[in-house]
Formats: structure tokens, sequence, C-alpha cells
């Protein structure tokens, strides 16, 4: 019997270059949001030179997980360094359908996100 159904939603953290690769997987909703949360905010405390949060392995992401981003992204003194990466097409989807892709940068790839000028 399986003790867990769902895998780990924060994959791993992962330091590269100046910033701060924050990988999700699987479905970021309710049930594990808090878990994100803590995550990116003990990231955000240490106000590195960019958070990239890497979307590339979320299958699904509902609106508490959406606010997770944003509440993530406010802690940080230049906002502009929350940077998304790899949304996959239903992720992208609500990203755009909040209208948090028109405040947040998103780049297809890792390195993309990694090598942007801010």
């Amino acid at each position: 019997m399986t003790e867990h159904l769902r895998q780990p939603v924060v994959a791993a953290v992962e330091e590269q270059d100046h910033a701060v690769v924050v990988r999700l997987a699987g479905e970021l909703d309710l049930y594990n949001a808090d878990e994100v949360r803590e995550t990116l905010d003990r990231v955000c405390a240490r106000d590195p030179g960019r958070v990239i949060v890497d979307l590339a392995d979320v299958s699904f992401i509902d609106s508490t997980g959406l606010g997770v981003l944003v509440e993530a992204r406010s802690k940080l003194t230049d906002r502009k360094t929350f940077i998304l990466s790899g949304p996959q097409p239903e992720t992208r989807r609500a990203l755009e359908i909040s209208g948090l892709a028109k405040h947040m940068p998103i780049f297809e790839q890792l390195e993309q996100a990694l090598g942007a000028p801010l």
C-alpha cells in the first residue's frame, strides 16, 4: 500500500548562478499550497538576485497555487526578479486567464530564465 498518493510538490531548491531555482512538480493546489508557500517564503527572505519558479513538471495549478505565487512575489524588494519558467499548457492557461502572465516574466526554458536581463 502506498503511503503517499501524491509526490512532493517542491521537487528541489537549487542555487544556480545568481538565482535560486524552486522546482515544483505535480499538482499545486489547496492540498499542498502551504508547503510551497513556506519554501518560497524562505527563498524570498534571502532576497536573491532572482527567484525562478520552474513549473515544467506542474500538471495543474488552482487559484490557491496562483495566490501563493503572488504572495511570494510581493515579498521581494525587486518584484521583477520573480520569474516563472517552463509552464505546461494547462498551467500557462491558468496564468493567462488569471492575468498573472502580464505581471510575471514567463520563459519557456529554465536556461532562458537564468540568462534573461532584468
